[in-house]
Formats: C-alpha cells, structure tokens, sequence
C-alpha cells in the first residue's frame, strides 16, 4: 500500500489553473521532494495534500483512505512550515506538548514524547526556553518536534530551511537527512534549493506550470532528464543545450555543432535513428567539458573562445563560445584562461543526451 497517491489533480484559483493533472505514487518510507521554480504549484500541492486547499478535480489517498473531504486534523499528517510557526509565549517544552494537549493525550505520555524528541533532535537543553531565546536553526528543530510527536503516516515540509544562513542550511539538511534514516517515515518535502533535493531525497518530482515534467531517482533526473525543462532546470550550472545534426560515420553516430565542431558519440541507440540527418538538441553537463587532455572516457575534442571565466575555488567555472553556441565548462582551479583565448577542450559524450526539437522530449 502506498503511503500517498495523488490522482488526476487539478487546482483553479478563480480562472487560473494552478494545478493540470498530476499524478504521484509515493511508498511507505520514501523521501519525496518537490522540486520547482517559483509559481509551478509545489506549495499549492503540498498544501492540497495537507487539506489546507481543497481540490477542484482528482483524488488524494493517504494510505488506503480517500481524505479529500476530510479536515487536516483528521488526515494523520504532520507540517513543519517555513515560519516555524512557534507560539512565543510558550516555552520549547509546551510548544512541542500543546497540539498533544488539545487532543487531551495523558500527560505522561506527553512527558514520553518530548523526552524522546527531544534526545532526537537534540534539544534537550532547551526545553525551558522561549522561542525568542533560539536560533534559527534550534527554532527550526523545535518545529520539527513539533512534528514528530505526532507520528504521522506522513510528514510534510514546506521549505523549512529557506529563511536559514548557507552554513545553518547545510547542517540542517544533513539532520533532516539522519532523522529521516532513523524514523524511516514517508516525507513529502518543498524547496527550490536543487542541492537540497539531490542531497535528501529518495525521488525527485520537478514541476513546471502545474505538472509533473519527471519523478524519478535524483541522478536518473540528473544524467537523463525527461524533457529539455528539466535540463536546463536542473544544475548549477545547468545542462548545456545546443542545436546540433545528427549524422553517422561508419558505426559511429556524430552530432555537428554549427557545421564546424563533430563530437562522436558513444553509440548509436536505436531510438535516435529516425533523427539522423535532422537537428536535434544535444544536452551535455558542464563537468563534461574540461581543458585536461588524454583521460579515458573523453571521446572527443572542440574549440571554443573563452567569454567568461568565473573562479569559485574548487574549479572555475568558464563560458564558452563554440561555433556559434554558447556552452558551460567546469575546469581546473587553476587554469588560466583569458578573456577572448582560443582553447581546445575536452568532451565527454558518455552521458550525452539528445532531445527533440518540437516535442523537447528525451530521446536517448
């Protein structure tokens, strides 16, 4: 039995369509993330999910039951907001006891529940302090506890880091991550934070305009994504797309950039045949194209002027200008590459991929 499904969804606000049809099988214990840009319908979702927003059409079930006509309270769920939404009045201990209180839970068993989260999330020591006297990071677990007592069927975030530092967030997501292995709960989480959605989750569905573009394992969305919008959405920086034609040369399969640059890809799937001859979108990672020579793997080689180079430390991060296409590069941290300097680059064309030009699907 899956933990939740959604079927055939759809969400107007007035004339606007929020959500199109949206369709997820989440299972028991899965990490979910919806991931997307500002405006795809990730929050409206979650929030449909929740039954802070009810549906115009289509059905949710959590676990076997059909809840779209039942109230939050009664869906077997748990929410941690982005606000934190801590009462500031109370201390830690009664902000985690008070939704136990209202459900009149004897006091023992709320003493049990906040002795355990709290060693959990490693609170202990705060429990008799106001929220005013926290961190950001320490108000967060404290709504995570909040969360936690319940023990839900499902959990679900709505971009709890968001209004955290860098460095906070980093270590937030790292203890989200650990108490996710060690509750083995299903969470359906928010954000728009592409690291956050690669580093936790089990599957990845990214959303554009209302729909679901690919739910999947986060490197199947990364190495082979659905459709040119999850390219060039997903990565920092993202996929380099660029029209190219397909040609063949013996047995090998060859994509012409611009008419002056031929990279031979590694073979020729039956799926890319009908395109020989014709443009394609030819997708490759900036980690693809590097200035080393000679390592195996790499199967071809391309000139391009360097436009901009952008050191970041760890490598530098360069824009190239290849016949014509403008493509990313990761390169060494300390190459020296000028403004204007023809270089040539290596290109490995491994994981390669090639999209329709009309439908922008994945081909192979």
């Amino acid at each position: 039995m899956a933990a939740l499904t959604v079927r055939n969804l759809h969400k107007r606000f007035g004339t606007t369509e929020v959500l199109k049809g949206i369709d997820l099988t989440i299972e028991n214990g899965e990490f979910t993330v919806l991931l997307g840009p500002s405006g795809c319908g990730k929050s409206t979702l979650l929030n449909v999910i929740a039954g802070l927003e009810a549906p115009t059409t289509g059905t949710i079930e959590i676990g076997d039951r059909v809840v779209n006509d039942i109230p939050p309270k009664d869906r077997d769920i748990a929410m941690v907001f982005q606000s934190y939404a801590l009462y500031p009045s109370m201390t830690v201990r009664r902000n985690i006891t008070f939704g136990m209180e209202c459900r009149g839970v004897p006091r023992q068993r709320q003493d049990e529940a906040v002795k355990r989260v709290a060693s959990l999330l490693q609170i202990d020591g705060l429990l008799e302090r106001k929220p005013s006297q926290l961190s950001g990071g320490q108000r967060q677990r404290v709504a995570m506890g909040r969360a936690l007592v319940r023990d839900p069927r499902l959990f679900l975030f709505d971009e709890p880091l968001s209004n955290l530092d860098a460095l906070l967030r980093v270590d937030m997501r790292t203890e989200i991550k650990q108490l996710h292995r060690r509750i083995s709960s299903t969470i359906v989480y928010v954000t728009h934070d592409q690291i956050e959605a690669m580093t936790m989750a089990s599957r990845i569905a990214v959303m554009d305009r209302g729909l679901v573009q690919q739910f999947a394992p986060p490197d199947e969305v990364y190495n082979r994504p659905a459709n040119l919008f999850v390219a060039r959405f997903l990565g920092t920086p993202p996929m380099n797309t660029v029209r190219a034609r397909l040609a063949t040369e013996g047995d090998r399969l060859l994509a012409l950039i611009g008419g002056a640059v031929r990279l031979a890809l590694p073979a020729q799937p039956a799926a890319a045949r009908p395109y020989v001859g014709r443009e394609v979108f030819l997708g490759i990672r900036p980690e693809c194209i590097t200035d080393r020579g000679g390592d195996v793997g790499l199967a071809a080689r391309m000139e391009g002027e360097v436009e901009i180079s952008e050191p970041t430390g760890a490598e530098t991060m360069v824009l190239l200008k290849v016949a014509g296409e403008r493509m990313r590069a990761r390169v060494a941290p300390d190459a020296r590459l000028a403004i204007g300097q023809r270089s040539t680059f290596s290109v490995d064309t491994r994981t390669a991929c090639l999209f329709d030009p009309e439908t922008e699907r994945l081909i192979a």
